[in-house]
């Protein structure tokens, strides 16, 4: 499940991005509304955490320009200004929620969730062979019987249901499970994979394989080379 977070405060930022990969999301940064209107606008997310307060464009001007512009996404926005004059302009341009700061991340992570399980861009249960993920209640499922994983591991294999059958590299399992500042001369990535290969195999034959030289595919039947 992707989220886009636009917040100028770097170590606000910093610390809603590690958050909120520690359960599970992957997570794209932006550092002023422009930027975080564009990527809006250009791929919309699961969904949005977006701050009142930026630069180029503020969030009230993301939020109408991103809604006229079609997205559906929910959006949630990070306020230090906490008056009702606030909210309701918020929430009457199409924000879906609003949280003043300082805030308590497990509030905002509640709130997300709660938004994805009744927002319309919330996505649907993610299948494969006898494999079953749902995003919103966070479930993984092999042949009818439960597989526990990490965030981590959770992360992972939606990044492998989404993309069934395509070889990904290391380089960008990496980037989209531990973020744009992983390092490639590390092992991490193998190691996960291994992890969530082991977990799944517990419930039937192999579904993740190892392409030698490229990456990792998901698929059914051999697939080392």
């Amino acid at each position: 499940m992707r989220v886009l977070v636009v917040e100028d405060h770097p170590k606000i930022a910093a610390f809603v991005q590690k958050g909120l990969q520690e359960e599970g999301f992957v997570v794209e940064t932006a550092g002023d509304g422009r930027a975080g209107l564009a990527s809006l606008l250009a791929r919309p997310p699961d969904a949005c955490v977006l701050d009142v307060m930026l630069p180029e464009l503020d969030g009230f001007e993301v939020i109408r320009e991103a809604r006229e512009g079609g997205v559906t996404a929910p959006i949630l926005l990070l306020s230090a200004r906490g008056g009702v004059e606030d909210r309701v302009k918020g929430l009457s341009l199409g924000a879906d929620d609003y949280l003043p700061k300082p805030f308590a991340f497990e509030e905002l992570v509640a709130r997300l969730r709660a938004l994805l399980r009744r927002g319309a861009a919330a996505p649907a249960t993610l299948t494969y062979a006898d494999v079953t993920l749902d995003p919103v209640k966070r479930e993984v499922r092999r042949g009818g019987r439960r597989v526990d994983l990490s965030p981590r591991e959770f992360a992972l294999l939606e990044l492998f249901l989404r993309r069934p059958e395509i070889v990904l590299s290391r380089t960008v399992i990496g980037q989209k499970v531990f973020g744009l500042n992983f390092d490639p001369g590390t092992n991490v990535v193998d190691v996960y994979v291994g992890y969530v290969r082991r977990k799944l195999h517990e419930g039937g034959p192999p579904l993740v394989h190892t392409v030698r030289g490229a990456g990792y595919v998901l698929r059914q039947g051999e697939g080392a080379a």
